[in-house]
């Protein structure tokens, strides 16, 4: 008697699961290893899950499971299923959220991101930021670009507020770091003109220059008269370009009309454009125009400008971008 269920217990730890494919095994919050086992008995993967349950409680004496999903194979057995299941080493899963785009892109990447909970899905841009504990505050540029990794069950909420601390934690230390001179209040608006640097720059190297044209121009009193403002300003009228009337339309962000900064970000800034922003290049230019390639023309007079202009916009070859390439 003894020996049969020594020889069924070991024929129910060596079974190999039944399944023809790769899948995985889900475990919700307060699941015990007696309900995932029954519930595997149920679909057909595995047989004997009332002695698998008391093998588990026999071998770890805990019966807490890790929340998320297990990967399996054809090949695993059940005891290697109960060892990977002890593990906790679920499956996990990344949603690049990109510099450069808008708040309103990236709750389309968190809504189209694969196992998130999208628990902010039905809620106003303001409300977010009040789940999410920062009533009154603009979303636009507070959330840090990066790769995050998540598990099944991890809501959009807490990826976000991942993403804003780790914004804050970036702006807190570059504002700490900055060159002295700068025509900031607050780092908020140095926030501001990372997002206007994010979005001009088109080659790496050209972003502390870029950064050092507008910090003159507002040093200066002169008008930033940067496209991607007037864009953000435009909303969902912007089908692709911006005409003379456009540039001459009063909005909050068109800064071919308002002196100094737009009053929010326009965009989610990277850590370069941060730093970008509070280390400015030293130099004398004061204008930029776009080479047609994603990198720019620098000029320090308006009489220098206009030769450029006229050498790489008004004799556009046909591949000539305005802009950098678009972010994917």
């Amino acid at each position: 008697m003894a020996l049969a269920a020594l020889l069924a217990g070991r024929w129910l730890l060596q079974q190999p699961l039944q399944v023809t494919a790769a899948g995985s095994v889900l475990v919700r919050a307060g699941d015990s290893p007696t309900r995932v086992l029954h519930n595997l008995e149920q679909q057909g993967t595995l047989h004997g899950a009332r002695w698998l349950g008391l093998f588990w409680r026999w071998r770890w004496q805990d019966p807490r499971l890790h929340q998320g999903e297990y990967a399996i194979t054809p090949e695993m057995t059940a005891y290697e299923l109960l060892a990977y299941l002890r593990s906790g080493e679920v499956i996990q899963y990344r949603l690049t959220l990109v510099e450069g785009r808008t708040f309103a892109q990236w709750r389309e990447s968190l809504s189209q991101a694969e196992k998130l909970d999208n628990d902010l899905a039905e809620f106003s841009d303001a409300e977010v930021m009040a789940q999410l504990g920062f009533a009154g505050q603009h979303p636009e540029g507070r959330f840090a670009p990066d790769t995050y990794t998540y598990t099944y069950g991890i809501k959009a909420s807490e990826l976000l507020r991942q993403a804003y601390q780790a914004q804050a934690k970036t702006l807190e230390s570059a504002w700490a770091e900055r060159a002295p001179g700068l025509p900031y209040k607050e780092p908020y608006q140095a926030l501001i003109m990372a997002s206007i640097i994010e979005r001009e720059t088109g080659v790496a190297d050209e972003r502390e220059e870029i950064a050092g044209v507008f910090v003159r121009r507002l040093q200066k009193g002169m008008l930033l008269q940067t496209d991607p403002t007037v864009i953000y300003g435009m909303g969902e009228r912007y089908q692709g370009r911006i005409t003379r009337a456009d540039l001459r339309r009063p909005t909050p962000y068109n800064t071919y009309v308002i002196s100094g900064l737009p009053p929010t970000p326009i965009a989610m800034p990277g850590r370069a454009a941060i730093e970008a922003a509070l280390k400015p290049a030293a130099g004398k230019s004061l204008y930029f125009v776009a080479k047609g390639d994603g990198s720019h023309q620098f000029s320090n007079t308006l009489a220098e400008h206009n030769r450029a202009v006229r050498q790489y916009q008004l004799k556009r070859r046909a591949d000539y971008r305005s802009s950098p390439a678009p972010r994917n």
